[in-house]
């Protein structure tokens, strides 16, 4: 297909760009781009300035490689502009491209799809969590990512919210559930108990607020694969043998770890004291996201169906 011509006010725009990225000292340009523009022209406006193209369209995606252009392919999905930015900075720095603390300019269609117009100075925060995606997919398991992402954005709030102004350490086994129940006995009376499944499912805001109510008392909570509270306030019996974990852990992420190699589950572990939130998969830690002031994490777009 044909590129498309760099008009007048888009080459303002990435002078604009260039200038902005010197005065303020911007590691690179994050370009979150929906057309096939000469790539290589910009990187030649931008004078030595790092160039990173996002976009999720394949045809973009290969104008930019043909470009031989640092490119972070995002997700197909339905989403805002501000997720799409969020997961194109998410990419950039899950890939190195730059660091948390660094300072970015982000060029992308504020007000028209169609048209580049707005520039935006980003600081990366130096606690901005890592997670991303494709980080989730190289998971073997067989929790839906769709669940596995509910649940660990709840983790992640939770030890960066806490509750009512306390720290709060909380563990979540998402998949499995029926094996973890059985290695797994009652510390509370679970208050989810009795309720149908459809006033359970961790995509409820009222649901996911009586955890973050719960979670304040000790206990796992155990996540079906599809997304149900089977039980809260649970003790994990399963035995910590053979594991090999950082010093400085505690017995809840110990708990994690052991109950992640019995059950074949992914565990999730909050720390109460700094709100860092692991991921353990057959007894070991395959992630780690710190806690951050303002989340960039993952967000579902409602459409409402047409008006009959």
């Amino acid at each position: 297909m044909p590129r498309v011509d760099l008009p007048a006010s888009l080459i303002s725009l990435f002078k604009a760009a260039r200038k902005v990225a010197n005065d303020t000292e911007c590691k690179a340009v994050i370009l979150l781009a929906e057309a096939e523009y000469d790539f290589s022209e910009v990187k030649k406006l931008l004078r030595g300035i790092p160039l990173i193209v996002a976009s999720h369209l394949p045809e973009v995606q290969d104008a930019v490689k043909v470009d031989e252009i640092t490119l972070v392919p995002l997700n197909h999905e339905p989403q805002t502009r501000q997720v799409q930015l969020s997961q194109s900075l998410l990419e950039a720095i899950a890939d190195d491209l730059v660091q948390t603390g660094d300072r970015v300019v982000a060029i992308y269609s504020g007000f028209e799809r169609e048209n580049l117009d707005t520039l935006s100075v980003i600081n990366l925060s130096e606690h901005l969590a890592r997670l991303t995606t494709r980080d989730l997919q190289r998971l073997e398991t067989q929790v839906p990512l769709q669940t596995l992402r509910k649940v660990v954005d709840l983790a992640v709030e939770i030890g960066r919210e806490g509750r009512e102004a306390k720290k709060v350490g909380t563990i979540f086994v998402v998949g499995n559930h029926r094996k973890v129940m059985e290695m797994s006995h009652e510390g509370i009376h679970d208050p989810f108990r009795g309720y149908a499944k459809k006033e359970k499912m961790i995509t409820s805001p009222r649901v996911r607020e009586s955890i973050k109510e719960i979670a304040q008392i000790d206990g796992a909570f155990v996540i079906s694969s599809d997304g149900c509270v089977m039980g809260s306030g649970r003790i994990l019996d399963a035995p910590a043998e053979e594991l090999t974990l950082s010093k400085g852990l505690g017995s809840r992420h110990w708990a994690a770890a052991a109950i992640s190699k019995a059950t074949n589950s992914i565990a999730i572990a909050i720390s109460e004291s700094t709100g860092t939130v692991r991921l353990f998969q057959d007894g070991i830690v395959v992630l780690r996201i710190e806690p951050m002031h303002q989340a960039m994490k993952w967000q579902d777009v409602e459409i409402e169906p047409p008006g009959e």
